[in-house]
């Protein structure tokens, strides 16, 4: 304990914060709520097609839209929740003026350049996890910003964080957006793996479609 306490005086002294604040728990909790929802969920729907058959009668469709706006609607509430923990922390130039407020500017900018093209890219569905519904697109998108970023909605998101807390002057911002980063590390640990098991899928039944047809024709 004294171990941990001398630790948190020591980070304390660079970064103030105030740990009593419930109102900063309760947003690194939404944080991680939010990616653990619904990868649970999609990965449900791949498995049993629960939203799907159970209560849209079969549209992976609508049922995808379904999760989109929970998605949503949990990134507008973690956000909300962000900003008010911000007010609630000390308050510190992380920079000098008029640098601080620039670089905040310019993070938030820049990270909502990358969610929103990211979108555009995608569509809803594909930002939505729609291929855990079946929806699958055609071939996988190379135009920006996944030219230059593997993950930019989650590489966008965590910056906009970063930016919140330069923008709010409130240090602890940082602390959060690293949690922000691990949390959407793991997050694509899990993702990423199970994406490309669905699309490999897809590839083997159409390569095995490919191989009946042939064989038909020869026949």
């Amino acid at each position: 304990m004294d171990l941990v306490k001398f630790s948190l005086q020591l980070l304390q002294v660079y970064i103030p914060f105030d740990p009593f604040k419930p109102s900063l728990w309760i947003s690194l909790i939404s944080i991680a709520f939010s990616p653990a929802a619904w990868n649970i969920i999609a990965r449900n729907e791949h498995r049993n097609h629960t939203l799907t058959c159970k209560v849209f009668g079969g549209n992976a469709g609508a049922a995808c839209y379904c999760l989109a706006a929970v998605i949503f609607s949990l990134g507008m509430l973690r956000d909300g929740l962000y900003r008010h923990a911000l007010l609630q922390q000390p308050h510190k130039l992380l920079l000098p003026q008029p640098w601080n407020t620039f670089v905040g500017a310019v993070c938030i900018f820049g990270g909502q350049i990358l969610v929103l093209s990211s979108t555009w890219q995608l569509g809803i569905t594909g930002t939505y996890m729609g291929d855990y519904f079946g929806i699958l697109k055609d071939s996988r998108v190379n135009g920006f910003p996944f030219n230059i970023l593997q993950d930019p909605m989650y590489v966008g998101s965590t910056i906009c964080f970063t930016g919140g807390a330069f923008w709010g002057e409130r240090p602890v911002g940082l602390l959060v957006s690293l949690w922000v980063y691990l949390v959407y590390a793991i997050a694509m640990r899990f993702e990423g793996p199970f994406t490309d098991m669905i699309y490999s899928g897809r590839e083997e039944l159409v390569f095995e479609n490919a191989e009946e047809v042939d064989m038909k024709k020869k026949h």
